[in-house]
């Protein structure tokens, strides 16, 4: 088995490397920057999704059987920021792929990580959200997702090339950086360590997120071309739904020392969903896939891997004790 993934040197397309290899497959990573100490020791090519010369040499040198199409600017804010970037590189990216699918006359199984950010504010009786809810994004971010996810579609329904749209909701772990999950552990850790006083700052303490570890996710990205419809939209997430204030009490109960919590207007969003949870009833039918990995697990090897971390120490999101099988601020 072939497998190509995009975007493959961060946090899921490292975790993605490492399961596709330890399955026996022949992986192919490709990105903007060099992989990290974490990287699973696969083949890795420097490639822009943007740049379609060297994206179609590479395709048709390898000849992935499948695509694991993760390659994306990802974050919220960022978008705001610059929403044109945003627009190239996940929607621009998206068709960049189909098309030199198309001139080769390519038929892979790729599978487009689509995002829960498409759905924007989903009122509370339409909680946990189904993949036929309205798509509502608040920010440029999930528009570019929305259009990621339609361009997949339309590429199956025009051109028959066998895609997967997985809409992939909150995901963590050791080596996450710039979540919720990763923020608190971190500062933490740098409570622990002495580095900042016993006050633990934090945005909206009631906001909500459904929260996958991502060793989860990359078990369901992996199941996807052998269970899921062609150019149809899964979502996957976690089973349980979080607030922000129950994390930080989970986290509290793994630290080694006590703190206060204080809230900071700073890291308040100016728009953003009250709660992200989404029903994942239609992909756990027919993979048979469920989340494994509880949270208090998930934030105690953060926590650890923080420590790590902040010691000089090694960092591998792959260390002996993780081996056992976005966002918000």
């Amino acid at each position: 088995m072939r497998v190509m993934i995009t975007g493959a040197e961060g946090f899921i397309g490292t975790y993605l490397a490492h399961h596709s290899s330890a399955l026996g497959a022949t992986v192919l990573g490709i990105g903007l920057t060099e992989p990290g100490e974490g990287w699973s020791g696969a083949p890795f090519e420097h490639c822009d999704v943007r740049d379609f010369n060297r994206l179609k040499n590479l395709l048709a040198t390898f000849k992935p059987e499948r695509i694991f199409h993760l390659a994306a600017q990802s974050y919220p804010t960022r978008s705001m920021i610059d929403p044109q970037e945003t627009f190239t590189v996940n929607a621009g990216g998206t068709i960049n792929l189909f098309e030199c699918l198309r001139a080769l006359g390519s038929r892979p199984h790729v599978v487009v990580a689509c995002s829960s950010a498409e759905y924007g504010t989903v009122a509370a009786n339409d909680l946990p959200v189904r993949e036929d809810h309205l798509l509502q994004p608040l920010h440029p971010y999930g528009v570019s997702k929305v259009a990621q996810d339609l361009l997949a579609a339309q590429y199956f329904l025009n051109y028959s090339i066998p895609t997967m749209r997985i809409r992939i909701f909150n995901t963590t772990g050791p080596g996450k950086l710039g979540d919720v999950c990763s923020d608190l552990t971190r500062r933490a850790v740098e409570i622990e360590l002495g580095l900042r006083p016993p006050e633990l700052p934090a945005g909206n303490l009631s906001t909500c997120r459904s929260i996958v570890d991502v060793r989860d996710l990359v078990r369901a990205l992996w199941l996807a071309p052998d269970y899921c419809a062609h150019g149809e939209a899964y979502n996957v997430g976690g089973n349980h739904i979080y607030s922000v204030q129950e994390l930080i009490d989970a986290i509290r109960a793994e630290a080694k020392v006590s703190f206060t919590v204080t809230q900071d207007p700073a890291l308040l969003r100016r728009s953003d969903e009250p709660v992200i949870a989404g029903d994942i009833t239609k992909f756990r039918n027919c993979s048979g896939w469920a989340p494994e990995i509880g949270l208090t697990r998930t934030l105690r090897e953060m926590l650890n891997w923080w420590r790590n971390r902040l010691l000089g120490k090694s960092t591998s999101s792959f260390s002996r004790e993780s081996q056992a099988q976005d966002l918000l601020v």
